[in-house]
């Protein structure tokens, strides 16, 4: 038994579990994967908006609303957290099958995009990373077609500018990493100007994990739910208090509003 279903624009209803006070698709990576691919295929003049909650999400949307409402704005969000999948088996109705880790589930969707035909545009981080990111994503998938990118420091008229080439070349997916909260208003903001988009994907930052940049945590701390642990080691300064304020308040959401 589930909380609710959800459209996921492909033509078929996701199950649900509430996190947190979200509602998050119970996926696993090869149906999320092909949950974007299919939404993109079937266009409704707007972009689907898919996006993804971790513990510092939960812990952010709990002290601020209006970030709160940018996410439940989305049309399908997903497990970016193994503290989540855990937090499942014994607080919701229905465990999530497995952590869907965005960095993880980039590259099923471009195996399947290779298939599909299905475009990309990647937009976000900075001029050197996007860079190297496309780069190294085009050496390791030579017939996916990435049909344009940019890095995501853009403004006023640029902006502008930039909006209207995307929409152009109309991508069935845009891969979004400007980061949280950032990506998500953009969504908000601009997501009217990208009709012929089939789906924008937060994305955090992937980019800088695809460029090389950033390493992911071995496999058995992701699979413990401690990649946060190993991302604080690598950069003590700048995340070692936001885990120590962010982690005990995930948790108290999580305990209080999941089911």
């Amino acid at each position: 038994m589930v909380d609710a279903k959800v459209d996921s624009g492909a033509g078929q209803d996701q199950p649900t579990v509430t996190i947190g006070g979200f509602k998050v698709a119970a996926l696993d990576r090869q149906a999320a994967a092909r949950s974007i691919i299919e939404g993109a295929s079937a266009r409704r003049g707007r972009p689907l908006y898919f996006t993804s909650i971790n513990g510092e999400v939960i812990a952010r949307a709990d002290m601020d609303k209006n970030i709160a409402k940018l996410f439940s704005s989305a049309d399908q969000i997903l497990a970016d957290g193994q503290p989540l999948v855990l937090a499942s088996r014994f607080l919701c109705r229905m465990a999530l099958p497995e952590r869907v880790a965005t960095t993880d589930l980039f590259y099923d969707v471009a195996r399947m995009a290779e298939r599909s035909g299905s475009t990309f545009y990647m937009f976000g981080a900075d001029e050197t990373e996007n860079r190297k990111a496309v780069a190294a994503v085009r050496k390791a998938y030579p017939r996916l077609n990435i049909v344009g990118h940019s890095h995501g420091y853009l403004g006023g008229a640029l902006l502008e500018d930039k909006l209207d080439e995307i929409n152009r070349l109309a991508p069935d997916i845009l891969w979004l990493g400007l980061g949280v909260p950032l990506e998500q208003k953009f969504v908000l903001d601009f997501a009217h100007r990208l009709p012929d988009v089939g789906v924008i994907k937060t994305s955090g930052g992937l980019f800088n994990f695809l460029s090389g940049k950033n390493s992911r945590a071995p496999g058995w701390m992701q699979r413990a739910g401690f990649e946060w642990l190993w991302r604080t080691l690598l950069e003590p300064k700048r995340l070692f208090w936001r885990y120590l304020t962010t982690n005990p308040r995930a948790l108290y959401a999580i305990l209080r509003h999941s089911k």
